[in-house]
């Protein structure tokens, strides 16, 4: 069985993803972002093997999540969950980042760089991705007007550009990117019209399975099926840049 850390899994589509996990005898670490989320999913989840509180908004918050997610001990997956919506207004965090680049893209890259190599790793990206630009030469929003929904699918297209990223740069690892649907989470809103019900089943399948359709990397998948992403996703030049962007602005360095 395996051990696997999801970020982001207090509630929503990550904390799905932990409970068919723990029914499926695997052993699951949650985080909540506060210690009071942190008690709600211990509640509700008994199974999960502890639940590691960290704000990711800050560079210093991903950091120190980073390091107590070490000190449970090594894991076999890790599920980059944590995010936040296309809803979201124009704010920044204190370190002067845009509240959605910095949870989306920067945190998954300091947890990525900093939490120690596991054997999987699972991006969550999204279907609004196909259609964005990753926007490198403007990656904080300082040229343009604000726009949540293209900030938000810029956002997923990093994910899947990193999880291709790691694919090519370790390769004993399997990286990939999945979207999960637009479904009713609180993040997706009451009118969205994927099924909720294979919402989580693609990222608990790339954590665990034993499937050989699962053991692969630098794929992207939707549904437990292979799918085309975004052409630049797969731009080995453009993940560079981004793993480039993402180590200045964090000072983390990503292991080679």
């Amino acid at each position: 069985m395996a051990r696997i850390f999801i970020s982001g899994s207090s509630t929503g589509l990550g904390f799905m993803a932990a409970e068919l996990l723990a029914a499926q005898g695997h052993q699951v670490v949650l985080h909540a972002r506060n210690a009071a989320r942190a008690e709600v999913a211990r509640r509700a989840l008994p199974k999960a093997e502890a639940v590691v509180v960290g704000d990711l908004e800050t560079i210093a918050g991903a950091k120190a999540l980073a390091t107590r997610v070490n000190e449970l001990g090594r894991f076999h997956t890790v599920i980059h969950n944590a995010a936040v919506g296309y809803r979201e207004g124009q704010r920044l965090t204190t370190d002067g980042l845009p509240h959605v680049f910095a949870i989306n893209t920067l945190s998954a890259y300091i947890l990525t760089a900093l939490i120690e190599k596991p054997k999987r790793l699972v991006y969550l990206s999204s279907g609004m991705h196909h259609d964005a630009d990753a926007n490198l030469d403007d990656i904080l929003w300082r040229k343009r007007r604000w726009n949540g929904s293209a900030a938000y699918a810029e956002s997923k297209l990093h994910d899947a550009m990193m999880a291709f990223a790691i694919a090519r740069r370790w390769p004993d690892v399997f990286s990939n990117a999945l979207e999960p649907g637009w479904v009713p989470t609180r993040m997706g809103g009451p009118g969205a019209p994927d099924d909720m019900d294979q919402a989580h089943r693609t990222q608990a399948w790339l954590a665990a399975s034993d499937d050989p359709q699962a053991q692969v990397s630098g794929q992207y998948f939707y549904h437990l099926r292979p799918l085309a992403p975004n052409p630049q996703a797969k731009d080995a030049a453009l993940q560079n840049r981004l793993i480039a962007l993402c180590e200045k602005l964090s000072s983390v360095h990503l292991p080679a």
